[in-house]
């Protein structure tokens, strides 16, 4: 719901990505970069930018010096469970509020008789 809501996608497509991201990171809260292909990343950023994953980076000194960085993915469990708990909020509520062409539906069948003269 958070990734359909979010993003704007219908939901069986936000179903394939959600279940995607939930294969990669499995267990873990976190991923390393390298293990994504470029068209998975970008499905990751667009998630970074929705608020559901964030990233980070370790720094670590190579024996020779050089500098080595490694880029990781976390994936932020419960800023997508408060999205996911407000869409199902609004849709209850989109539920229980009656639709205006329930109006018409609700008017008994003597209220649609012509007018007589």
């Amino acid at each position: 719901m958070a990734v359909s809501n979010r993003i704007g996608i219908p939901e069986e497509d936000a179903v394939r990505d959600a279940n995607f991201v939930m294969d990669i990171f499995g267990f873990d809260d976190r991923v390393i970069d390298n293990v994504l292909e470029p068209e998975d990343r970008q499905l990751f950023y667009i998630l970074e930018e929705e608020g559901m994953l964030t990233t980070e980076r370790e720094e670590t000194t190579l024996y020779d010096g050089r500098e080595w960085r490694t880029h990781y993915w976390l994936f932020k469990k419960n800023a997508v469970f408060v999205m996911s708990e407000e869409e199902r909020e609004i849709r209850r509520r989109r539920k229980a509020r009656p639709q205006e062409s329930d109006v018409y539906n609700q008017l008994p069948d003597d209220m649609w008789a012509s007018r007589q003269i």
